[in-house]
């Protein structure tokens, strides 16, 4: 792999060297952990705005190697009812066996049957009565059945999986816990993007403010910035889960949505503002 930084040692491919590798050439997207303290993803049931950048990524790297906090929202999903003002937080109970160092990857569900209950029963209660409904349901067993698992990251992985699966992504989706990177917020990424050959980097707003992009441009690849719409089904993007938009639009129509928003908001690739 290139070396992300000529003044250090190239990091090692013998991790990523067995890893079934997506074609090179590809735009990555994963979500970094911002420099306030909130947590990466894999996000239960994404927000629009997360899902959107997803989908219009080729490949998904799951950061599930950085340490588990419990303010955002690998763990817990914001809900808004389809025909009135209710709104509440769905959150599975986790417990982290190696407190605040305990890795995402590692955390686990507090309750398993009753966590599932309540997960099926929440969003059941919210969205059983749009007729997207039953395409939703068929798919909502998948993330149900992870519960066994008794990990809160594979849950999470799932939920967003089946979102990506009904609004027929092509992608692939990775691990960076089984691929080498260094630390370091930008350099993290940077490795993990020149692991997959990527041609561009996806960075969200959030991540606009601080990525260094010199580490990426090092190992030739660029960073594309991601902006979403704000109106219409975009109003709430950033704070309500993305099951609300299709259960208002359906899959076809939310694929349609999320397709015009990347054509439209892929930006040419610039530059981030640089931190020391």
């Amino acid at each position: 792999m290139p070396r992300t930084n000529l003044s250090s040692q190239p990091v090692s491919t013998a991790v990523s060297s067995s890893l079934d590798l997506p074609p090179p050439g590809g735009l990555c997207a994963i979500r970094p952990q911002p420099p306030a303290g909130r947590c990466p993803l894999p996000n239960l049931f994404p927000r629009l705005s997360t899902l959107a950048k997803l989908f219009a990524a080729d490949y998904w790297i799951v950061l599930d190697d950085v340490q588990f906090t419990r303010r955002d929202y690998q763990h817990r999903a914001f809900l808004a009812a389809l025909g009135d003002q209710r709104r509440q937080w769905l959150s599975i109970p986790t417990h982290l066996p190696r407190g605040q160092r305990t890795l995402i990857k590692d955390a686990l569900i507090v309750d398993l049957a009753r966590s599932r209950r309540r997960t099926e029963s929440m969003l059941r209660q919210y969205y059983a009565s749009s007729p997207h409904w039953p395409v939703f349901d068929r798919v909502l067993a998948l993330v149900l059945e992870r519960f066994s698992t008794g990990k809160t990251a594979m849950v999470a992985e799932a939920s967003t999986r089946i979102l990506l699966d009904l609004l027929g992504w092509n992608g692939r989706i990775l691990l960076s816990s089984q691929m080498a990177a260094r630390n370091g917020r930008s350099q993290r990424l940077a490795d993990l993007a020149a692991v997959t050959r990527a041609r561009s980097y996806l960075c969200g707003t959030g991540g606009m403010t601080y990525l260094d992009t010199s580490l990426f441009s090092a190992c030739g690849v660029t960073v594309t910035p991601f902006r979403t719409p704000t109106a219409g089904v975009w109003d709430s993007g950033r704070q309500v889960s993305a099951v609300r938009a299709l259960m208002c639009l359906g899959p076809q129509p939310l694929a349609d949505t999320l397709r015009t928003a990347a054509a439209q908001t892929i930006a040419q690739p610039t530059a981030c503002r640089r931190t020391a």
